[in-house]
């Protein structure tokens, strides 16, 4: 189901040029140093946001790395084992730990000695969010909102420009009665193609599923899809065909209510929805759109992003 529509052209500018112009390679698809111009436009993206950010809402912003266990508990292992990044260790005394790096140094393999510490890389930024919300008791009668973000890892390399592994997530957050979380999220789906028209991007908002884990997984991608749990607003990065999900507004319903026995003033599991943007991939559809240089952007989209 797409719901709307600003038409979708070519991209002015080929991911080979943007590569070349905005990033440095470091060896590995998907993990790039970023160059200052490419940086100045993220940050004014984030003041964009931070403009737009809904009244009340409670800013916070996370590290990299959250709870191994948290994130289990969170259902995350089950649905996208294959997107994790676990953090892992040395250990032990003098002995043990020299003697990895004897085998680095012998030419031969270290990496058996490595134990699973209890952190993982933070696969998104609003994971956190909800066992804080739990720990206060029952919600208040007009629920939460929160302004989040963290770098995030996901296991996928990629060669492709708008699929990195290390990336930068801002969402909005809302935890309240399905009510009030439907009513969010249908109002921020307006409100983002506000935000796009502001940035001059060709995009359209359709209906969208997660890239879920095994035969399984399938089934649930598609109930996703079909129930509209899930929207994404799409924007030509590559190609007008194949276009970028740069902004996501997902319904989880009372999944993370029901996980973290988060209540409402009424003793019911709390619905959550989460509006999110990719902010690297909506800095690379500007330069995409636009080129690669911001001082000769249109003077709407330089207004908008105060550059």
């Amino acid at each position: 189901m797409t719901i709307a529509v600003k038409t979708l052209g070519k991209p002015k500018t080929t991911p080979e040029a943007l590569l070349n112009a905005l990033f440095r390679p470091m060896g590995i698809d998907g993990v790039y140093g970023r160059t200052g111009k490419y940086e100045d436009v993220v940050e004014a993206l984030a003041a964009l946001i931070s403009r737009c950010r809904p009244t009340g809402a409670e800013v916070l912003r996370f590290p990299p790395v959250v709870s191994r266990a948290m994130i289990e508990k969170s259902g995350y292992l089950k649905s996208f084992p294959h997107l994790l990044g676990c953090v892992c260790n040395l250990e032990g005394g003098e002995r043990e730990i020299g003697a990895a790096v004897d085998r680095f140094l012998a030419g031969e393999d270290w990496t058996g000695a490595l134990k699973t510490a209890d952190l993982v890389l933070a696969p998104a930024a609003c994971y956190p969010v909800y066992p804080l919300a739990a720990k206060r008791g029952a919600l208040p009668a007009e629920g939460y909102v929160f302004d989040v973000a963290c770098d995030c890892f996901r296991r996928e390399p990629s060669r492709d420009i708008d699929r990195l592994q290390s990336f930068r997530m801002r969402e909005f957050v809302r935890i309240g009665t399905p009510e009030q979380v439907r009513a969010f999220r249908e109002d921020w789906m307006s409100r983002a193609t506000a935000i796009a028209e502001s940035l001059g991007l060709a995009y359209r908002v359709e209906a969208a599923s997660d890239p879920f884990f095994g035969r399984g997984g399938l089934l649930v991608s598609k109930a996703q899809a079909q129930q509209e749990l899930k929207f994404e607003l799409v924007v030509p990065v590559r190609s007008a065909e194949k276009p970028t999900a740069c902004m996501s507004f997902n319904y989880h319903r009372d999944h993370f209510g029901q996980t973290w026995a988060m209540k409402t003033q009424a003793g019911e599991a709390a619905h959550t929805a989460c509006i999110a943007f990719g902010m690297d991939r909506l800095a690379v559809a500007l330069f995409a759109t636009h080129g690669v240089e911001p001082a000769e952007w249109p003077a709407g989209v330089r207004k908008a992003l105060a550059l």
